[in-house]
């Protein structure tokens, strides 16, 4: 840690009264050392964290930190508050303030002396020496492992054990000198280790330990996961149990050696990020709670989850869990929940339209547009025709846009109730296609088939029927259900839904084609591949994914893919013509968004978003707004549901099209240029009469620090 932090990074007489000012002290220095290149960018870095989570732990520790693009190289600074600052821990104030700056893209080795030190503040003898120490010099060289603590207690300011990838052990410790050498052991050692002791343990009391493993992450992956790993071995250490920690931190991760989590008889995961590979911990007692309370509670978890093994409780924690669930965060609402699942199909469904819609495109390109009269090309193709290759593309994307509904449906299910939800769902939205109930009954069977499948999990099934489960019985039961349901009960109501929506697009005329144009726009920037962009395009899909789309569908297509090419584009632009307003990075992904916004790829804009989101997105969305809206008013017709301007020749009136695009696009750059000059201007204006130490602490909206892998 001698590269993290010198004297120059330690004030012992932190005269800061809030976070806000605390962490801005603390960042002048590391600024004064040009480790952070942008002050303010790096503290709304540090807010936007702190917003996630309070940093403060019990015991009077306040640990703010974050990843950021502003930071040069890993650097820590350390504050010692007379009075005490309030970081939101339980117990009250801290008066240790650590500052951890990692840059965005640190590496493993400097992720692993963080998490040391992390290790090391749940040591009492390491706490109490740097409450005492009245030199920076020997408090920087305390903190860095260079000097014992005071109370002298053998090994206290060493870390323990740990592997490159963060799985440690609760028994026996290492010098912090030795990490690294230590961290090139491979897991099998961890495993190896653990049995050992194990086998030690009950050759001298005649009965093995009690066995825990544990799954310890947090959203930044630098500080609370190691520290909650380390109470957590301390604790089972004092209650002579068996324990092994997975650190699921920046640094990354190796999943724990599948014989010691076979031989597990319990199951901590303390996180506030998703657990890796959930399902290896099926079927065993388990305590599931945030990464805090792995680091305060520590020793009631390890009493919690004995209880439950006592009592054979298996909780439902210990379950695999769905797609939805294995990628979200933890304690999230049904409506989130909702949202995920649908968007779950959308993503699976998305690679068929564009595959089938370009294949469309390009048989009405190369065969004209009564391709779809063509015969099969099973009974009449001619090698050198040109007409016989038209038909066998359209014929092709039509196979493929066949799928779409029941795709969607599949995969709304499969991200319900994993792979058993995909056969119920598949067979929903065929017959949703069957029915003509088209996409409204494609989600609504994919909704009830993941329903239907998580209730069939739920009725106890005997033992000797569970190897037949999901090949067999839930398989024929929710098909049998959601069958019945589509064809009896809602597939009527939804296919005239569908049928009455359709008539209202072909009705759609004049000012309200108009203001449908202005809407889509405005959805299609709102969240730039988000769930809102993602509705817009779904409905526009589908009116032209069928074999013939009305005039009305194909303008609303166009519309929508016009509309998500202005974000990125603009960006771009903004970045050429004002460059001084934008950072060198945000400059590089100019010129990458070029390409992308040429691609019909709105996610190009997200980087601009992120860091500025309060001007760039109400930017964008005028810009897209004007441009659905001109578009509708040109009368431009797209059969493709993707391409850019890779399908302009399939694009009915061209010419005016990519007009309505500029017009759009400039539109977007001409805001962001003033909205961002304004705020340049007054910062300058604020700079003449406002010291760098009294500006005051902002999150950057909308900015979240990286989720740790």
């Amino acid at each position: 840690m001698s590269e993290m932090i010198t004297a120059d990074l330690v004030d012992l007489d932190l005269s800061a009264e809030t976070k806000e000012a605390a962490a801005r002290a603390l960042a002048e220095r590391m600024a004064a050392k040009g480790r952070v290149t942008d002050l303010d960018g790096f503290l709304a870095d540090v807010a936007a964290r702190e917003a996630q989570m309070p940093t403060g732990l019990d015991g009077g520790i306040g640990i703010p930190h974050c990843r950021s693009e502003h930071v040069t190289e890993p650097t820590l600074a350390f504050g010692r508050s007379a009075a005490g600052i309030d970081f939101g821990a339980p117990d009250g104030p801290a008066d240790l303030i650590f500052l951890i700056a990692a840059p965005a893209g640190a590496d493993d080795a400097h992720l692993t002396i963080l998490s040391s030190l992390a290790r090391q503040l749940m040591n009492a003898d390491f706490t109490s020496a740097l409450r005492a120490v009245d030199d920076a010099t020997a408090a920087a060289a305390l903190i860095r492992g260079d000097e014992s603590p005071a109370a002298g207690a053998t090994g206290a300011a060493a870390p323990p054990a740990t592997t490159a990838t963060g799985a440690t052990t609760a028994t026996g410790a290492a010098p912090a000198a030795e990490e690294s050498q230590e961290s090139q052991e491979s897991q099998d050692s961890v495993a190896v280790s653990a049995a050992a002791s194990a086998d030690t343990a009950a050759g001298t009391t005649g009965e093995r330990p009690f066995r825990i493993v544990a799954v310890t992450s947090c959203p930044t992956g630098i500080a609370h996961t190691y520290m909650a790993a380390e109470s957590l071995e301390n604790a089972g250490r004092a209650a002579g149990v068996e324990l092994v920690v997975e650190t699921q931190g920046s640094a990354g991760f190796t999943r724990l050696d599948p014989a010691v989590v076979a031989a597990a008889d319990g199951v901590i995961f303390a996180h506030d990020v998703p657990v890796r590979d959930k399902g290896r911990f099926a079927g065993k007692p388990t305590v599931d709670v945030g990464v805090k309370a792995g680091i305060n509670r520590s020793t009631e978890l390890i009493s919690e989850v004995r209880g439950k093994a006592e009592r054979g409780e298996v909780t439902a924690g210990a379950a695999p869990g769905t797609p939805v669930e294995r990628s979200g965060a933890s304690g999230e609402g049904y409506g989130t929940m909702l949202r995920k699942w649908l968007m779950s199909g959308v993503s699976y469904m998305v690679p068929f339209v564009a595959a089938g819609g370009l294949l469309i495109a390009l048989g009405f390109a190369i065969g004209g547009y009564q391709i779809n009269k063509a015969p099969s090309v099973m009974d009449h193709f001619v090698w050198t025709q040109a007409d016989s290759w038209g038909a066998l593309l359209f014929q092709i994307g039509g196979v493929a846009f066949g799928f779409l509904v029941p795709v969607l449906a599949g995969y709304i299910a499969y991200g319900m109730a994993d792979r058993p939800g995909i056969v119920p769902g598949f067979v929903g939205g065929a017959i949703s296609l069957t029915i003509n109930a088209g996409f409204l009954g494609g989600l609504a069977a994919g909704l009830i088939a993941g329903g239907v499948v998580i209730g069939i999990q739920k009725v106890r099934i005997p033992a000797a029927l569970r190897g037949i489960m999901p090949v067999v019985v839930i398989p024929l039961i929710s098909a049998a259900i959601v069958g019945f349901l589509m064809f009896v009960v809602i597939g009527k109501p939804i296919a005239s839904a569908q049928k009455g929506m359709t008539d209202w697009l072909n009705g759609l005329t004049g000012s309200n084609a108009v203001l449908l144009g202005a809407l889509l726009g405005l959805m299609m920037c709102f969240d730039l591949g988000g769930p809102v962009n993602k509705v817009a395009y779904t409905f526009a899909t589908a009116g032209i994914a069928v074999a013939s789309p009305s005039d009305s569908a194909m303008k609303i297509m166009a519309a929508v893919m016009a509309a998500g090419m202005v974000p990125p584009l603009a960006m771009a632009l903004a970045t050429t013509v004002r460059g001084r307003l934008f950072t060198a990075t945000e400059r590089e992904n100019g010129k990458a968004a070029w390409v992308l916004g040429a691609s019909f790829i709105s996610e190009g804009a997200i980087p601009f978003a992120a860091a500025d989101p309060l001007r760039v997105i109400p930017s964008a969305m005028a810009g897209g707004a004007v441009t659905g809206a001109l578009s509708m008013i040109f009368g431009a017709t797209l059969r493709a549901p993707h391409g850019g301007i890779f399908v302009v020749p399939l694009i009915g009136n061209p010419f005016l099209y990519l007009i309505a695009i500029a017009a759009g696009v400039c539109v977007t750059t001409a805001l962001v240029v003033v909205l961002k000059g304004m705020r340049k201007q007054a910062s300058a204006d604020g700079g003449a009469g406002q010291g760098v130490a009294d500006a005051p602490i902002a999150p950057k909206a909308g900015t979240t620090e990286p989720v740790a892998a």
